[in-house]
Formats: C-alpha cells, sequence, structure tokens
C-alpha cells in the first residue's frame, strides 16, 4: 500500500534541536540580545551525512508504503511479520510478496539484520526469489546464545529477495512477451522495511546494522538510508562476507552491476574515485567514512571465500586474497579509530549464522564484536 506524507512528520526531536526547543517553551531565551544594531545572521546549518546522495534521489522511497498486514508470527508471538501487497512497491525476484520482521525486546538498542542469498544481473543470475516470514534464530540472531553481546536487542530482520542488494529499482522482461517476471525492487523493499522498523522502534538509543554475503554488501546501500531515518545515533556496522572485494583492475565490473540494478544514484558524483581504478568498492567505504564520523565498521571474511573468488567474480583464490588483505588495510589506514577486519584463515563464506564460533588472531567472533561494540581499547583488527 503506498502513502503519501510528510517525510519528517514522524522524526522526533534529538540532541540540541530538543535543549533550544525546551528553552523556547521556558522563555529563557527572549531576552538574548545582540549590542549591534546589525541584523543577526542565522548559522549555516552543517551538511547532513550523506546529503549528496539524498539530494540524488537514493530516499524516494522513504514514507511511501505501508505494510498490507503487520501480524504476530505463528512459530514465535513476539516476532511481528510486515507483509507488503503486490503493485509498484516492494516486491520479490519472482513478483511474490516482500516481507520483513520485527522483534520487540523491550530493550533501548537496536539490531537491523540484512539477509543475503545471492545476486542477479546481465551475467549470471543465482538469487533467493521470494521471501519467508520469521527471523532465524541462529548465531547471532540467537536470544538465547549467553555470549551473543546483541542477544537483548530489539531486532528489524529484512529478507532479501530482489538480487540487487537492497538497492536495485528495475523490472525486467527476461522472455521477451512485454511482460515484466523479474522483478528487482531492493529499493522498495529495503526503503518500506525502514520505515516500518522507525515506527516500531523510533528512538534506539545505538544501532547495529548487520548483514551476510549480500547482506553485508547491502549494508553499504542501507548505511546512508538508515542515518536518513535515525539522525544522530550512533551507528556500528558489522559487514559479513560482503567486504566489496571485486574484480581487480576491472572497474567495469562495478559499473555494469550498478547500471544492471539501476542503483547509480548510491554513488556520489562528486566522488569518481568510489568506483575506483583498482576495481573495488573501499574507496567508496572510505567516503561513507569520511561523511559520518558516528559510524564504525567491522569487516569480516573467510581468507578463501568461494562463494565470491569462485562463483561470482571468476578470479580464484590468489586474486581474492591478494585483494582482500590490502582493502581491509586500506579502511583501516582511512579511520584507524573505527574502522577494522577479522579473517580467519580457511575456505568458506559468511559467519554471523553459518560460523560463529569461529576465532581469528586467537579471538572469538563474538568477542570481537563485543569488544567492538563497548568501544574497548583492545578493538583491534584480527588475522590468522
Amino acid at each position: 500500500m503506498k502513502k503519501n506524507h510528510a517525510l519528517n512528520s514522524h522524526r522526533p526531536l534529538h540532541g540540541r534541536g530538543l535543549f533550544v526547543a525546551s528553552l523556547l517553551s521556558l522563555g529563557l531565551l527572549a531576552g538574548c540580545s545582540d549590542s549591534s544594531d546589525r541584523p543577526r545572521q542565522p548559522p549555516e546549518p552543517e551538511p547532513l551525512p550523506f546529503q549528496e546522495l539524498f539530494d540524488q534521489g537514493i530516499n524516494r522511497y522513504i514514507g511511501e508504503y505501508t505494510p498490507m498486514l503487520s501480524e504476530e508470527n505463528p512459530d514465535n508471538s513476539s516476532i511481528l511479520d510486515h507483509t507488503f501487497g503486490a503493485g509498484d512497491g516492494p516486491l520479490c525476484l519472482d513478483g511474490s510478496e516482500y516481507v520483513m520482521s520485527t522483534l520487540d525486546a523491550g530493550s533501548e538498542d537496536l539490531l537491523i539484520f540484512l539477509e543475503g542469498g545471492g545476486a542477479c544481473w546481465s551475467e549470471l543470475c543465482a538469487a533467493t526469489p521470494n521471501a519467508d516470514p520469521g527471523i532465524p534464530q541462529s548465531g547471532i540472531l540467537d536470544p538465547d546464545r549467553q555470549d551473543n553481546p546483541v542477544k537483548d536487542y530489539n531486532v528489524a530482520y529484512f529478507n532479501y529477495c530482489d538480487g540487487g542488494i537492497f538497492g536495485s529499482d528495475i523490472d525486467y522482461d527476461t522472455d521477451g512477451d512485454g511482460q515484466a517476471d523479474r522483478f528487482q525492487r531492493g529499493l522498495h523493499n529495503l526503503s518500506a522495511g525502514l520505515d516500518v522498523t522507525l515506527t516500531n522502534f523510533p528512538n534506539p538509543r545505538r544501532i547495529v546494522l548487520m548483514g551476510s554475503s549480500a547482506g553485508g554488501l547491502g549494508t553499504t546501500q542501507a548505511l546512508p538510508l538508515v542515518r536518513f531515518q535515525y539522525p544522530g545515533v550512533r551507528i556500528d556496522v558489522v559487514n559479513d562476507a560482503g567486504v566489496g572485494v571485486a574484480r581487480p583492475d576491472q572497474p567495469e565490473y562495478l559499473e555494469l552491476l550498478f547500471d544492471d540494478w539501476n542503483s547509480r544514484a548510491f554513488i556520489p558524483e562528486s566522488c569518481p574515485e568510489c568506483i575506483a581504478e583498482d576495481g573495488h568498492l573501499s574507496d567508496y567505504h572510505v567516503w561513507q567514512m569520511d561523511q559520518d564520523p558516528d559510524v564504525r565498521r567491522g569487516m569480516l571474511s573467510h581468507s578463501d571465500d568461494p562463494t565470491f573468488a569462485l562463483a561470482f567474480l571468476m578470479i580464484g583464490f590468489d586474486a581474492w586474497k591478494e585483494a582482500l588483505y590490502p582493502e581491509m588495510q586500506q579502511l583501516e589506514d582511512a579511520h584507524p579509530e573505527r574502522s577494522k577486519y577479522w579473517i580467519p584463515v580457511g575456505v568458506g563464506h559468511t559467519f554471523l549464522q553459518a560460523e560463529p564460533d569461529r576465532t581469528a588472531g586467537g579471538v572469538p567472533l563474538m568477542e570481537w564484536i563485543s569488544l567492538m561494540l563497548d568501544d574497548s581499547p583492545d578493538w583491534q583488527s584480527e588475522q590468522d
């Protein structure tokens, strides 16, 4: 269902705005004056993080859709499933309804989790085509796991079913019959889900944005929109197996993806190096961290990831490893206090749900994430 309303009509006052509003209501600012006769000029507003991307339209679907149905999950009454109807809005790859879920644990903290499940573009289409209700309670999503640093958090869980890492916005007619049959509407899905998230959790103390595989890559797309919904709230990003290593020295590969998914608006026009000549996304990640000082980012990867190195990128393990470590170090060098990586030696893909007990450099994953969220000086990059 589509709705039209002012984008900021449901946005709470934060920080300095709330303080000034309180003083005005008490009349404490009424007597303030300047000894000069010159009219006082209002201060120049500070630019919002990612304002350039908003000007390019990445927030065009925020505030546009409401769920057709929000109901208790039949297997877990603490989970609400939010289903969006078919039409010109949220939709899965095969044309089925999009559904995302929330869990209210009564916490001040919020976990936004982006699921993974392949990718679909002109070279290859191998992606999850539909969405299931519920939240799979395993690994980092298991509320009963004692060493889980986010076990008590409120949760907004985003199914992934667009094949375009949550940023796609295009329909395709793949059989040539004149009717669309492949619906890549990740930006619709992400935006609609973030509206649900804001409605259910309007004032979190902090946000942890996590994603695995395509969801890890999706955290890159989601970060500016999460910031749009939640100005001034600290965001910790944990990117699991979507670290942005692509085809070395082939920037045209990334260009193809953004064009095929109609997601070019996510790349700032002022940053031509964001799709760098080296073919990777690290310069874009650095630009994002430059934009937003209230963001920290942890990057997780196997030393040998067959899903990327062999299946999707087709570059082989040697080229993968030759790119992986320098790219992750580039992120840390740019923001040494806010960007770290965690890389165990081994063949595999994703950790947060599939291998939550792994260690790197002798540090278990759950402990490493805890150190990150606790602002511990012991939070350091780790590798075997």
